[in-house]
Protein backbone atom coordinates (compact mmCIF):
# COMPACT_ATOMS: atom_id res chain seq x y z
CA UNK A 1 0.00 0.00 0.00
CA UNK A 2 1.32 3.54 -0.82
CA UNK A 3 1.52 5.76 1.99
CA UNK A 4 1.69 8.95 -0.46
CA UNK A 5 -1.89 9.34 -1.84
CA UNK A 6 -3.08 11.41 -4.88
CA UNK A 7 -2.25 14.69 -3.65
CA UNK A 8 -5.85 16.19 -5.75
CA UNK A 9 -7.37 15.65 -2.59
CA UNK A 10 -5.99 18.10 -0.33
CA UNK A 11 -5.96 21.67 -0.25
CA UNK A 12 -3.09 24.33 -0.82
CA UNK A 13 -0.74 24.01 1.82
CA UNK A 14 -1.91 27.86 2.45
CA UNK A 15 -5.07 28.28 4.08
CA UNK A 16 -7.21 30.25 1.44
CA UNK A 17 -10.34 30.02 4.15
CA UNK A 18 -11.76 32.06 7.16
CA UNK A 19 -9.82 31.49 10.10
CA UNK A 20 -11.57 32.51 13.54
CA UNK A 21 -9.67 34.53 15.93
CA UNK A 22 -10.21 31.03 17.75
CA UNK A 23 -8.40 29.00 15.20
CA UNK A 24 -4.99 30.94 15.77
CA UNK A 25 -5.36 30.84 19.47
CA UNK A 26 -5.88 27.83 20.95
CA UNK A 27 -5.74 26.20 24.05
CA UNK A 28 -3.71 23.10 24.53
CA UNK A 29 -0.38 21.74 25.67
CA UNK A 30 3.04 21.50 24.89
CA UNK A 31 5.97 21.28 23.89
CA UNK A 32 4.87 22.02 20.34
CA UNK A 33 1.61 23.25 18.08
CA UNK A 34 3.22 21.19 15.01
CA UNK A 35 4.57 18.12 16.81
CA UNK A 36 2.38 17.50 19.72
CA UNK A 37 -0.67 19.27 19.50
CA UNK A 38 -0.79 18.60 15.79
CA UNK A 39 -0.68 14.68 15.90
CA UNK A 40 -2.84 14.54 18.68
CA UNK A 41 -5.63 16.17 17.10
CA UNK A 42 -5.10 14.30 13.77
CA UNK A 43 -5.20 10.90 16.45
CA UNK A 44 -8.69 12.63 17.70
CA UNK A 45 -10.32 12.91 14.41
CA UNK A 46 -9.18 9.30 13.50
CA UNK A 47 -11.19 8.13 15.93
CA UNK A 48 -14.01 9.87 14.99
CA UNK A 49 -14.07 8.68 11.23
CA UNK A 50 -12.71 5.47 12.41
CA UNK A 51 -15.55 4.88 14.87
CA UNK A 52 -17.88 6.31 11.71
CA UNK A 53 -16.55 3.14 9.59
CA UNK A 54 -17.09 0.50 12.57
CA UNK A 55 -17.16 -0.31 16.20
CA UNK A 56 -13.83 0.35 18.12
CA UNK A 57 -14.33 -3.08 20.20
CA UNK A 58 -13.32 -4.42 16.73
CA UNK A 59 -10.35 -2.79 16.40
CA UNK A 60 -7.01 -5.33 17.06
CA UNK A 61 -4.18 -2.94 16.45
CA UNK A 62 -3.46 0.95 15.91
CA UNK A 63 -0.41 1.66 13.97
CA UNK A 64 1.01 5.33 13.31
CA UNK A 65 3.77 6.35 10.69
CA UNK A 66 5.30 9.51 10.58
CA UNK A 67 7.46 10.74 8.12
CA UNK A 68 9.69 13.85 7.60
CA UNK A 69 9.97 16.55 10.63
CA UNK A 70 7.82 14.66 12.75
CA UNK A 71 10.00 11.86 12.64
CA UNK A 72 13.09 13.41 12.93
CA UNK A 73 12.39 15.79 16.12
CA UNK A 74 9.03 14.12 16.91
CA UNK A 75 10.98 12.14 19.80
CA UNK A 76 11.87 15.46 21.91
CA UNK A 77 8.32 17.10 20.59
CA UNK A 78 6.74 14.49 22.81
CA UNK A 79 4.44 13.47 19.22
CA UNK A 80 4.77 9.85 20.60
CA UNK A 81 2.85 10.81 23.66
CA UNK A 82 0.72 13.05 22.36
CA UNK A 83 -0.40 10.31 19.64
CA UNK A 84 -1.42 7.87 22.58
CA UNK A 85 -3.23 10.72 24.98
CA UNK A 86 -5.06 11.69 21.49
CA UNK A 87 -5.72 7.82 20.68
CA UNK A 88 -7.15 7.91 24.38
CA UNK A 89 -9.82 10.31 23.71
CA UNK A 90 -8.33 12.75 25.62
CA UNK A 91 -8.65 16.49 25.11
CA UNK A 92 -5.68 18.81 25.13
CA UNK A 93 -7.78 21.66 26.32
CA UNK A 94 -9.08 20.45 29.45
CA UNK A 95 -7.08 16.84 30.17
CA UNK A 96 -4.77 16.12 33.13
CA UNK A 97 -1.80 17.75 32.58
CA UNK A 98 -0.01 15.45 35.18
CA UNK A 99 -1.22 12.63 33.33
CA UNK A 100 1.15 13.20 30.26
CA UNK A 101 4.03 12.26 31.39
CA UNK A 102 2.47 9.50 32.62
CA UNK A 103 1.09 7.68 29.96
CA UNK A 104 4.21 6.43 28.08
CA UNK A 105 5.35 4.27 31.16
CA UNK A 106 1.81 3.06 32.16
CA UNK A 107 1.83 1.53 28.67
CA UNK A 108 5.15 0.32 28.13
CA UNK A 109 4.21 -1.50 31.85
CA UNK A 110 1.07 -3.59 30.68
CA UNK A 111 1.29 -3.71 26.89
CA UNK A 112 -1.41 -2.24 25.54
CA UNK A 113 -3.18 0.99 24.82
CA UNK A 114 -7.44 1.83 26.09
CA UNK A 115 -9.15 3.46 22.87
CA UNK A 116 -11.94 6.04 23.56
CA UNK A 117 -14.32 4.46 25.55
CA UNK A 118 -12.39 1.93 27.13
CA UNK A 119 -11.36 -0.47 24.41
CA UNK A 120 -7.74 -2.11 25.00
CA UNK A 121 -5.28 -2.87 22.01
CA UNK A 122 -1.35 -4.84 22.35
CA UNK A 123 0.72 -1.49 22.23
CA UNK A 124 4.31 -1.15 21.93
CA UNK A 125 5.48 2.28 21.28
CA UNK A 126 8.55 1.48 19.27
CA UNK A 127 6.35 -0.72 17.23
CA UNK A 128 2.90 1.11 16.91
CA UNK A 129 4.71 4.52 16.39
CA UNK A 130 7.26 4.17 13.21
CA UNK A 131 9.40 7.04 13.08
CA UNK A 132 10.26 6.67 9.39
CA UNK A 133 13.14 9.65 9.04
CA UNK A 134 14.62 8.96 5.69
CA UNK A 135 11.05 9.53 4.07
CA UNK A 136 8.68 12.45 3.32
CA UNK A 137 5.15 13.04 1.88
CA UNK A 138 4.76 15.13 -0.97
CA UNK A 139 2.35 17.98 0.94
CA UNK A 140 4.20 18.81 3.89
CA UNK A 141 6.82 18.17 5.99
CA UNK A 142 4.27 16.90 8.95
CA UNK A 143 2.82 13.84 7.38
CA UNK A 144 1.12 10.98 9.42
CA UNK A 145 -0.32 7.71 8.63
CA UNK A 146 -2.74 6.10 11.00
CA UNK A 147 -3.87 2.60 10.26
CA UNK A 148 -6.15 0.39 12.35
CA UNK A 149 -6.24 -3.54 11.51
CA UNK A 150 -9.95 -5.42 12.19
CA UNK A 151 -10.12 -9.24 11.57
CA UNK A 152 -13.03 -9.09 9.17
CA UNK A 153 -12.16 -6.09 7.31
CA UNK A 154 -9.56 -4.45 5.44
CA UNK A 155 -6.76 -1.94 7.18
CA UNK A 156 -8.77 1.37 7.67
CA UNK A 157 -6.05 4.09 6.71
CA UNK A 158 -5.96 8.03 7.01
CA UNK A 159 -3.29 10.45 6.75
CA UNK A 160 -3.15 13.59 7.83
CA UNK A 161 -0.83 16.41 7.85
CA UNK A 162 0.29 18.54 10.77
CA UNK A 163 0.28 22.49 9.01
CA UNK A 164 1.00 24.50 12.14
CA UNK A 165 -0.43 25.86 14.84
CA UNK A 166 -2.16 22.85 15.58
CA UNK A 167 -3.84 23.05 12.12
CA UNK A 168 -4.33 19.57 10.53
CA UNK A 169 -5.16 18.19 7.04
CA UNK A 170 -6.08 15.48 5.75
CA UNK A 171 -7.12 13.58 2.63
CA UNK A 172 -10.68 14.29 1.65
CA UNK A 173 -10.26 17.44 3.22
CA UNK A 174 -10.89 19.63 -0.03
CA UNK A 175 -13.91 17.91 -1.16
CA UNK A 176 -15.88 17.96 2.25
CA UNK A 177 -15.16 21.47 3.29
CA UNK A 178 -17.72 24.45 2.71
CA UNK A 179 -15.91 27.40 1.80
CA UNK A 180 -16.59 30.57 4.50
CA UNK A 181 -17.75 33.92 3.32
CA UNK A 182 -17.19 36.20 6.15
CA UNK A 183 -19.17 40.32 5.91
CA UNK A 184 -15.80 41.66 5.70
CA UNK A 185 -13.31 39.21 3.76
CA UNK A 186 -9.69 39.70 4.31
CA UNK A 187 -6.85 37.54 2.63
CA UNK A 188 -4.39 40.22 2.54
CA UNK A 189 -3.36 43.15 5.18
CA UNK A 190 -4.44 45.82 2.46
CA UNK A 191 -8.00 43.96 2.94
CA UNK A 192 -8.38 44.76 6.58
CA UNK A 193 -6.52 48.16 6.19
CA UNK A 194 -9.31 49.46 3.72
CA UNK A 195 -12.18 47.57 5.34
CA UNK A 196 -10.84 49.89 8.90
CA UNK A 197 -11.21 52.33 6.30
CA UNK A 198 -14.44 51.83 4.65
CA UNK A 199 -15.98 51.04 7.85
CA UNK A 200 -14.20 53.80 9.78
CA UNK A 201 -13.52 51.66 12.70
CA UNK A 202 -10.24 49.95 14.26
CA UNK A 203 -8.67 46.32 13.35
CA UNK A 204 -10.58 45.08 16.22
CA UNK A 205 -13.75 45.83 15.31
CA UNK A 206 -13.41 44.32 12.07
CA UNK A 207 -12.44 41.36 13.35
CA UNK A 208 -15.39 41.49 15.29
CA UNK A 209 -17.79 42.19 12.93
CA UNK A 210 -16.52 38.84 11.23
CA UNK A 211 -16.23 36.57 14.57
CA UNK A 212 -19.89 37.43 14.70
CA UNK A 213 -20.33 34.83 11.72
CA UNK A 214 -19.40 32.11 14.52
CA UNK A 215 -20.36 33.29 17.52
CA UNK A 216 -22.35 36.12 19.61
CA UNK A 217 -20.38 38.68 21.32
CA UNK A 218 -20.86 37.54 24.86
CA UNK A 219 -19.18 34.18 23.66
CA UNK A 220 -16.66 36.13 21.61
CA UNK A 221 -15.59 37.95 25.08
CA UNK A 222 -15.90 34.89 27.48
CA UNK A 223 -14.11 32.82 24.76
CA UNK A 224 -11.16 35.34 24.72
CA UNK A 225 -10.83 36.40 28.30
CA UNK A 226 -10.77 32.30 29.03
CA UNK A 227 -7.09 32.35 26.73
CA UNK A 228 -6.50 35.98 28.51
CA UNK A 229 -6.52 33.85 31.95
CA UNK A 230 -4.92 30.87 30.62
CA UNK A 231 -1.82 32.61 29.43
CA UNK A 232 -2.18 34.79 33.13
CA UNK A 233 -1.74 30.77 34.69
CA UNK A 234 0.70 29.78 32.65
CA UNK A 235 2.72 32.70 33.26
CA UNK A 236 2.08 32.38 36.82
CA UNK A 237 2.83 28.44 36.74
CA UNK A 238 6.12 29.31 35.02
CA UNK A 239 7.30 32.05 37.34
CA UNK A 240 6.16 29.33 40.63
CA UNK A 241 8.36 26.63 39.40
CA UNK A 242 11.90 25.74 39.23
CA UNK A 243 13.98 22.86 37.96
CA UNK A 244 15.49 21.18 35.07
CA UNK A 245 13.08 20.82 32.05
CA UNK A 246 12.77 17.08 30.56
CA UNK A 247 14.39 15.51 27.58
CA UNK A 248 17.70 15.18 28.52
CA UNK A 249 19.48 18.46 27.77
CA UNK A 250 19.18 19.30 31.47
CA UNK A 251 18.07 23.11 30.84
CA UNK A 252 17.58 24.87 33.86
CA UNK A 253 14.52 26.44 34.75
CA UNK A 254 15.23 30.79 35.14
CA UNK A 255 11.83 32.42 34.86
CA UNK A 256 10.89 31.80 38.46
CA UNK A 257 14.77 32.53 39.66
CA UNK A 258 13.90 36.06 37.62
CA UNK A 259 10.70 36.73 39.35
CA UNK A 260 12.13 36.14 42.94
CA UNK A 261 15.03 38.75 42.01
CA UNK A 262 12.49 41.15 40.61
CA UNK A 263 9.70 40.89 43.06
CA UNK A 264 10.48 37.86 45.33
CA UNK A 265 8.74 34.33 45.04
CA UNK A 266 5.42 34.02 42.95
CA UNK A 267 4.61 31.18 45.19
CA UNK A 268 3.79 34.17 48.23
CA UNK A 269 0.64 34.70 45.77
CA UNK A 270 -2.76 32.72 46.47
CA UNK A 271 -3.69 32.60 42.88
CA UNK A 272 -2.39 33.44 39.44
CA UNK A 273 -5.32 36.89 39.38
CA UNK A 274 -3.29 37.79 42.80
CA UNK A 275 -0.15 37.74 41.16
CA UNK A 276 -1.14 39.27 37.89
CA UNK A 277 -2.90 42.57 39.88
CA UNK A 278 0.17 43.09 42.05
CA UNK A 279 1.99 42.83 38.43
CA UNK A 280 0.08 45.56 37.20
CA UNK A 281 0.46 47.89 40.06
CA UNK A 282 4.10 47.51 40.17
CA UNK A 283 4.48 49.84 37.16
CA UNK A 284 7.98 49.33 36.32
CA UNK A 285 10.97 51.36 35.68
CA UNK A 286 12.25 50.61 31.88
CA UNK A 287 14.71 48.12 33.54
CA UNK A 288 12.20 46.06 35.10
CA UNK A 289 10.14 46.28 32.19
CA UNK A 290 12.99 44.39 30.01
CA UNK A 291 13.00 42.09 32.38
CA UNK A 292 9.64 41.30 33.39
CA UNK A 293 9.18 40.86 29.35
CA UNK A 294 12.02 38.70 29.67
CA UNK A 295 10.52 36.61 32.86
CA UNK A 296 7.26 36.23 31.23
CA UNK A 297 7.69 34.81 27.58
CA UNK A 298 10.87 32.41 29.76
CA UNK A 299 7.92 31.05 32.04
CA UNK A 300 5.65 30.59 29.41
CA UNK A 301 8.02 28.09 27.47
CA UNK A 302 9.26 26.59 29.97
CA UNK A 303 5.71 25.54 31.24
CA UNK A 304 5.44 24.56 27.32
CA UNK A 305 8.58 22.23 27.11
CA UNK A 306 7.59 20.85 30.44
CA UNK A 307 4.07 19.47 28.97
CA UNK A 308 2.22 22.52 30.66
CA UNK A 309 -1.17 23.98 29.22
CA UNK A 310 -0.02 27.01 26.87
CA UNK A 311 -1.88 29.06 24.51
CA UNK A 312 -0.92 27.76 21.10
CA UNK A 313 -0.35 31.89 19.56
CA UNK A 314 0.19 31.03 17.16
CA UNK A 315 1.89 28.02 17.88
CA UNK A 316 3.34 26.46 20.97
CA UNK A 317 7.42 27.10 19.94
CA UNK A 318 6.29 30.94 19.93
CA UNK A 319 3.87 30.72 22.67
CA UNK A 320 5.40 33.09 24.91
CA UNK A 321 5.96 36.29 22.84
CA UNK A 322 2.16 37.44 22.79
CA UNK A 323 1.52 36.91 27.00
CA UNK A 324 4.72 38.76 27.44
CA UNK A 325 3.65 41.69 25.53
CA UNK A 326 0.32 41.69 26.38
CA UNK A 327 1.49 41.56 30.34
CA UNK A 328 3.56 44.26 29.35
CA UNK A 329 0.36 46.21 27.74
CA UNK A 330 -1.65 45.81 30.25
CA UNK A 331 0.61 45.87 33.89
CA UNK A 332 1.40 49.50 32.00
CA UNK A 333 -1.97 50.48 31.18
CA UNK A 334 -5.59 50.36 33.70
CA UNK A 335 -6.16 46.60 32.57
CA UNK A 336 -9.69 45.98 31.70
CA UNK A 337 -11.47 42.92 30.06
CA UNK A 338 -11.87 45.16 27.19
CA UNK A 339 -8.31 46.35 26.30
CA UNK A 340 -7.18 42.38 26.76
CA UNK A 341 -10.03 41.29 24.45
CA UNK A 342 -9.36 43.80 21.61
CA UNK A 343 -5.35 42.90 22.17
CA UNK A 344 -6.42 39.14 21.14
CA UNK A 345 -8.42 40.14 18.71
CA UNK A 346 -5.83 42.03 16.61
CA UNK A 347 -3.14 39.79 17.38
CA UNK A 348 -5.14 36.77 15.88
CA UNK A 349 -6.03 38.74 12.93
CA UNK A 350 -2.80 39.32 11.77
CA UNK A 351 -1.81 35.92 12.55
CA UNK A 352 -4.13 34.43 10.10
CA UNK A 353 -3.39 36.99 7.28
CA UNK A 354 0.33 34.84 7.69
CA UNK A 355 -0.97 31.62 7.78
CA UNK A 356 -3.85 32.25 4.58
CA UNK A 357 -0.46 34.24 2.57
CA UNK A 358 2.69 31.79 3.91
CA UNK A 359 2.83 29.88 6.70
CA UNK A 360 3.45 29.40 10.70
CA UNK A 361 5.11 26.07 10.50
CA UNK A 362 8.52 25.95 11.53
CA UNK A 363 8.81 22.70 9.25
CA UNK A 364 7.93 25.01 6.36
CA UNK A 365 9.24 28.02 6.74
CA UNK A 366 11.86 27.90 10.15
CA UNK A 367 11.69 29.89 13.04
CA UNK A 368 10.64 33.09 11.21
CA UNK A 369 7.15 31.21 10.82
CA UNK A 370 6.55 31.10 14.65
CA UNK A 371 8.89 33.83 16.21
CA UNK A 372 8.79 35.90 13.54
CA UNK A 373 4.69 35.87 13.25
CA UNK A 374 4.34 35.84 17.08
CA UNK A 375 6.04 39.07 17.43
CA UNK A 376 3.81 40.81 14.18
CA UNK A 377 1.10 39.81 15.57
CA UNK A 378 1.97 41.20 19.27
CA UNK A 379 3.70 44.12 18.26
CA UNK A 380 0.04 45.21 15.90
CA UNK A 381 -1.95 44.18 19.20
CA UNK A 382 0.35 46.32 21.29
CA UNK A 383 0.08 49.84 18.72
CA UNK A 384 -3.78 49.54 18.56
CA UNK A 385 -3.70 49.18 22.13
CA UNK A 386 -1.51 52.26 22.78
CA UNK A 387 -4.08 54.00 20.33
CA UNK A 388 -2.29 54.20 17.20
CA UNK A 389 -4.07 53.74 13.50
CA UNK A 390 -4.41 50.98 11.96
CA UNK A 391 -2.21 51.79 9.26
CA UNK A 392 0.38 51.67 12.20
CA UNK A 393 -0.34 48.79 13.71
CA UNK A 394 0.04 46.80 10.24
CA UNK A 395 3.21 49.08 10.25
CA UNK A 396 4.74 47.54 13.55
CA UNK A 397 3.73 43.99 12.18
CA UNK A 398 6.14 44.51 9.02
CA UNK A 399 8.52 45.58 11.26
CA UNK A 400 8.85 43.47 13.59
CA UNK A 401 8.41 40.59 10.61
CA UNK A 402 11.17 42.15 8.63
CA UNK A 403 13.64 41.80 11.07
CA UNK A 404 12.91 37.95 11.83
CA UNK A 405 13.22 37.06 7.94
CA UNK A 406 15.72 34.23 7.58
CA UNK A 407 15.42 33.07 11.13
CA UNK A 408 16.40 29.38 11.24
CA UNK A 409 14.43 26.49 13.19
CA UNK A 410 17.53 24.29 14.92
CA UNK A 411 16.62 22.92 18.02
CA UNK A 412 19.20 21.36 19.92
CA UNK A 413 17.66 17.51 20.12
CA UNK A 414 14.66 18.49 18.59
CA UNK A 415 13.78 19.37 22.30
CA UNK A 416 11.61 22.81 22.15
CA UNK A 417 13.81 24.54 24.64
CA UNK A 418 17.77 25.51 22.99
CA UNK A 419 17.58 28.05 21.21
CA UNK A 420 13.37 27.87 21.58
CA UNK A 421 12.79 29.61 24.75
CA UNK A 422 15.01 32.62 25.05
CA UNK A 423 13.85 33.39 21.55
CA UNK A 424 10.51 33.92 22.98
CA UNK A 425 12.06 36.66 25.17
CA UNK A 426 13.86 38.25 22.15
CA UNK A 427 10.28 38.11 20.14
CA UNK A 428 8.60 39.53 22.26
CA UNK A 429 11.37 42.58 22.84
CA UNK A 430 11.34 43.07 19.39
CA UNK A 431 7.31 43.16 18.97
CA UNK A 432 7.71 45.88 21.84
CA UNK A 433 10.41 47.44 19.89
CA UNK A 434 8.42 47.28 16.66
CA UNK A 435 5.28 48.67 18.14
CA UNK A 436 7.20 52.16 19.32
CA UNK A 437 8.73 52.59 15.86
CA UNK A 438 5.54 52.35 14.60
CA UNK A 439 4.09 54.88 16.56
CA UNK A 440 6.48 57.38 15.84
CA UNK A 441 6.15 56.50 12.56
CA UNK A 442 4.36 57.87 9.20
CA UNK A 443 2.81 54.66 7.38
CA UNK A 444 2.46 56.52 4.22
CA UNK A 445 6.38 56.97 3.88
CA UNK A 446 7.00 53.24 4.51
CA UNK A 447 8.64 51.37 1.79
CA UNK A 448 8.08 47.93 2.33
CA UNK A 449 4.24 46.79 3.43
CA UNK A 450 2.85 44.15 5.52
CA UNK A 451 1.91 41.90 2.22
CA UNK A 452 5.24 42.81 0.94
CA UNK A 453 6.85 41.26 3.71
CA UNK A 454 4.62 38.42 4.29
CA UNK A 455 5.64 37.46 0.60
CA UNK A 456 8.70 37.89 1.56
CA UNK A 457 8.94 35.45 4.00
CA UNK A 458 6.84 33.16 1.92
CA UNK A 459 10.06 33.11 -0.91
CA UNK A 460 12.39 32.91 2.27
CA UNK A 461 10.59 29.93 3.75
CA UNK A 462 10.64 28.40 -0.06
CA UNK A 463 14.12 28.88 -0.78
CA UNK A 464 15.19 27.74 3.01
CA UNK A 465 17.21 24.32 2.89
CA UNK A 466 15.27 21.88 4.34
CA UNK A 467 17.88 21.23 7.65
CA UNK A 468 17.00 24.51 9.12
CA UNK A 469 13.02 23.66 9.18
CA UNK A 470 12.71 22.21 12.38
CA UNK A 471 14.49 18.65 11.35
CA UNK A 472 17.67 19.13 13.70
CA UNK A 473 19.84 18.44 10.61
CA UNK A 474 21.75 21.91 10.74
CA UNK A 475 22.82 24.81 13.03
CA UNK A 476 23.06 24.31 16.70
CA UNK A 477 21.37 21.05 16.48
CA UNK A 478 24.67 19.18 14.72
CA UNK A 479 26.90 21.48 16.83
CA UNK A 480 25.52 20.46 20.60
CA UNK A 481 26.29 16.62 21.22
CA UNK A 482 23.37 15.66 23.98
CA UNK A 483 21.15 12.25 24.86
CA UNK A 484 18.14 12.80 24.21
CA UNK A 485 15.86 11.13 26.91
CA UNK A 486 12.25 10.81 24.70
CA UNK A 487 9.50 12.89 26.23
Amino acid sequence: MSIVSDQSDIPDRRVRSAISAFDMLKIGVGPSSSHTLGPWRAALQFLDELEANRPLTTIQSVTVDLFGSLAKTGRGHGTGVAIMMGLRGENPETCDVDHITRIGPDVAACGELELRGGHNVPFEREQNIVFNSDRSLDFHPNGMAFTATSADAEPFVRRYFSIGGGFIVGEGTAATTTPITLPHPIEKAHDLLRWTQELDCSIADVVRRNERYWRTDDEIDTGLLRIRDTMIECMFRGCCTDGVLPGGLDVTRRAAGLHDAIMGPATQFNSAQDWFDAVCGARPNFDHTVKWVSCFALAVNEENAAFGRVVTAPTNGAAGVIPAVMAHYLATETATDDKAIRFLLVAAEVGAIFKKRATISAAMGGCQAEIGVSAAMAAAALVEGRGGTPAQSLMAAEIAMEHHLGLTCDPIGGLVQIPCIERNAMGAMKAITAAHMALAGLPDLARVSLDDVIDTMWQTAQDMSSKYKETSEGGLAVRIPVRIIEC
